[in-house]
């Protein structure tokens, strides 16, 4: 009979054949030093290396059947163990999986507890807040009695810093209706240029304050759209409010308004600090600051990109950036025009 061709026998997938030979007590560890010995200096370069068993087999040390009979024993135990392991993966695989699962669930209802929560403390915020700005405009128009400079200059502060905290109020009570998937978008046809430069007279303002440079680059037409008005001013008031944060005194920050065949393109560009590239989509997260100093030097609540990405996305567009760190920064959309012609 003739002997199978070493690299074809099942001796090549058990390791340490001679060791278990050994253990079994079908050859001693003097023969199996031997063979290993002869196994060297029958080895050749870049060559596999003979056999250990074909090597016992040609010293007599131990014949074919029990060779074969101990090969085999090895290979059932390798599957054996194989298989066991696999079960093991399998279970652990499960147990992996019921344990994320949980801590998903987990999160989703911390999630929902965290937008109740914003909602709730949102809407019982605006009450008292309204009081506030009541008696406030009572005072402001003398019907309280007359006030002196510094009193009016006081109301005054009071005045515009009651009236941020109701933007921040309103903001929150928005943010908990998108998260809760409530994005209510009613479709319109409006004209945009108007609505542009409607927003720029209420922002120059606030611009001069930081000595910023505010420029409006728009068609004299109209460029009529469709889209939520209510909206898409809140998205471009947020952009600019941004764009004037994040620039220093003395910087520019443009709004441009045009048409591209089919599309209205809004776009608020800045000469401000920029953002590095590999951080510029953890700015649409909710509550995300770039980094803590950034929070203590220009304040806000980290939700204002996350609505207004959200919003953008119900209009089935995108919003975008463009940044580079100390060269300034793009942000812009595009909408659909009514027409594909500026009217």
């Amino acid at each position: 009979m003739t002997e199978k061709s070493p690299s074809m026998t099942p001796e090549i997938l058990v390791p340490r054949l001679g060791d278990y030979l050994v253990e079994k007590g079908l050859i001693t560890a003097e023969q199996l030093t031997k063979a290993l010995d002869y196994q060297n200096v029958l080895r050749e370069p870049e060559q596999p290396a003979p056999l250990i068993g074909q090597i016992l087999i040609g010293m007599k040390v131990i014949d074919r059947a029990k060779l074969d009979e101990a090969i085999t024993e090895q290979i059932l135990q390798l599957r054996n163990a194989l298989e066991k392991n696999n079960q093991e993966l399998e279970v652990r695989v499960q147990e992996r999986t019921a344990e994320l699962r949980d801590a998903l669930d987990k999160l989703s209802e911390l999630a929902q507890l965290k937008s109740n929560f914003v909602a709730n403390i949102s809407h019982e915020l605006r009450t008292p807040l309204t009081h506030l700005l009541g008696y406030q405009e009572l005072l402001a128009h003398g019907d309280l009695g007359p006030l002196t400079d510094d009193q009016t200059n006081a109301l005054t502060i009071m005045h515009r810093s009651s009236r941020r905290l109701s933007r921040l109020i309103e903001d929150l009570i928005l943010f908990s209706a998108v998260e809760s998937g409530e994005v209510d978008i009613n479709l319109d046809l409006f004209n945009l240029t108007e609505v542009g430069k409607s927003i720029f007279e209420r922002t120059k303002e606030k611009a001069q304050e930081k000595f910023i440079q505010l420029h409006l680059q728009a068609p004299e037409k109209s460029i009529i759209v469709k889209a939520d008005q209510e909206k898409i001013t809140w998205v471009i008031n947020q952009l600019l409010d941004n764009a004037i944060k994040f620039t220093n005194k003395g910087g520019q920050v443009t709004l441009h308004l045009k048409v591209d065949g089919k599309y209205a393109h809004v776009v608020v560009a800045d000469t401000g600090i920029g953002i590095d590239e590999a951080k510029q989509q953890e700015i649409f997260a909710p509550f995300h600051q770039l980094d803590n100093s950034s929070t203590r030097r220009f304040g806000g609540t980290g939700i204002g990109l996350n609505l207004a990405f959200k919003i953008i996305e119900a209009h089935n567009s995108e919003l975008y950036v463009i940044s580079k760190p100390n060269k300034g920064s793009k942000f812009g959309f595009s909408l659909f025009v009514n027409k594909p012609e500026i009217l």
